[in-house]
């Protein structure tokens, strides 16, 4: 859910925006007013929105002033500039330091509807992006970590990461790889990775899964084969057990 703040010195405005924009459509939980730059600085202080519309002729402090004071705050904050002709060129200026979009007076109904879809998409799309990076991060920090310069540790993580969409890849084809025995191989990878072989390539499949859910378009089955589960149904189990939601539900989260 978002919350909005809407900062304008005309009360109709901000009034026809509150009685006809559908925010429970747009999962707009909150709507903030400010009738200038300076109530709205200390409103965005205290309540840090993830939306904002602003004028930019307002008194005390101007719309670009408080733009950029808000995202210096905020930076991944998403603002649209709602403003009349006779400033249309500082709305273009605006876009240059930071706002996203705008719009010029007189809005309608569709006007301020559409910004707001808009400003929300950006928002989802940083937030898919923040935790492809996050995903990725934790994915190279595990292998950093993991890699040693030599040994079996080292060793295993190489086969490992050649062999994620293998679905013949087992405890027992490892040892082959490494010229040792299974049960000595089961033992070793619980030393050195602190879990079974069984659950420590589960975990790193779904945690790779996670990663395509959010960075691509890929079908459920598809995605299922490129991390080596060979049946979807099995894999939709198994990340449904260890996130608690289904890969469908999962990526639909990460979009609102």
């Amino acid at each position: 859910m978002y919350t909005l703040l809407v900062v304008d010195d005309e009360p109709i405005l901000i009034r026809g925006i509150r009685s006809f924009v559908d925010f429970e459509a747009l999962s707009i939980s909150e709507v903030l007013e400010a009738s200038n730059g300076e109530v709205a600085l200390e409103l965005f202080k205290t309540h840090r929105p993830d939306l904002v519309l602003a004028d930019i002729n307002m008194p005390k402090m101007n719309g670009l002033d408080f733009v950029s004071a808000a995202k210096a705050l905020k930076p991944d904050v998403k603002i649209a500039m709602i403003t009349g002709y006779d400033y249309f060129d500082y709305a273009v200026a605006a876009l240059k330091t930071g706002v996203d979009d705008y719009v010029l007076k007189p809005v309608s109904k569709k006007d301020v509807q559409e910004l707001l879809q808009k400003l929300i998409g950006k928002v989802q799309e940083a937030h898919r992006q923040h935790e492809v990076t996050k995903l990725v991060g934790g994915l190279i920090h595990s292998a950093d970590s993991s890699e040693e310069t030599s040994g079996y540790k080292y060793k295993i993580q190489q086969e490992i990461n050649a062999n994620f969409d293998n679905v013949e890849f087992s405890l027992a084809s490892l040892a082959s790889t490494l010229a040792l025995s299974p049960s000595y191989v089961s033992t070793l990878f619980k030393q050195l990775f602190g879990k079974t072989f069984q659950q420590y390539m589960i975990n790193s499949r779904l945690d790779r899964a996670k990663l395509l859910l959010l960075s691509t378009d890929m079908k459920m089955y598809e995605i299922a084969s490129s991390v080596g589960f060979e049946d979807p149904n099995y894999f939709s189990a198994a990340f449904k057990k260890r996130f608690s939601l289904s890969p469908n539900q999962f990526k639909e989260k990460s979009r609102e």
